[in-house]
C-alpha cells in the first residue's frame, strides 16, 4: 500500500518561501526563487503582521485560561489592575511633587 502512494502524481504543496522542484527552464527558476525570497523577506521583515499573529495568539491562551480557571482568571485580571493603577498613582504623585 505504500508503494502505491509514492506512486502517485500528486502535487506536493509548496510553501510561499520555498521552490517547486522539477523547473528546468533557467528564467522559470530564477523568477520562482525570486518570488520565495520576497516572500521570505516579507515573512521576516512584516512586523505588524507577526504582532497581529503572536496577539491573537495569546488572546486564545487567556480566553482558554478564562474558560478552564474563571476564579483565577478574575483574581488576575484584578491584581493587573491594581498594580496599573498603583503605577499610575506613582507617576502622578512624582509629576506633583
Amino acid at each position: 500500500m505504500d508503494s502505491d502512494l509514492r506512486n502517485t502524481r500528486t502535487p506536493i504543496p509548496v510553501p510561499r518561501t520555498g521552490v517547486p522542484l522539477g523547473i528546468t527552464d533557467p528564467v522559470e527558476k530564477a523568477r520562482a526563487e525570486l518570488k520565495a525570497a520576497l516572500a521570505a523577506i516579507e515573512v521576516k521583515a512584516n512586523v505588524p503582521r507577526r504582532v497581529s499573529h503572536v496577539v491573537d495568539e495569546k488572546v486564545a491562551q487567556a480566553r482558554e485560561f478564562r474558560r478552564r480557571e474563571p476564579g483565577l482568571a478574575a483574581a488576575a485580571v484584578v491584581g493587573a489592575a491594581a498594580l496599573i493603577g498603583t503605577a499610575v498613582w506613582a507617576l502622578v504623585r512624582g509629576y506633583a511633587r
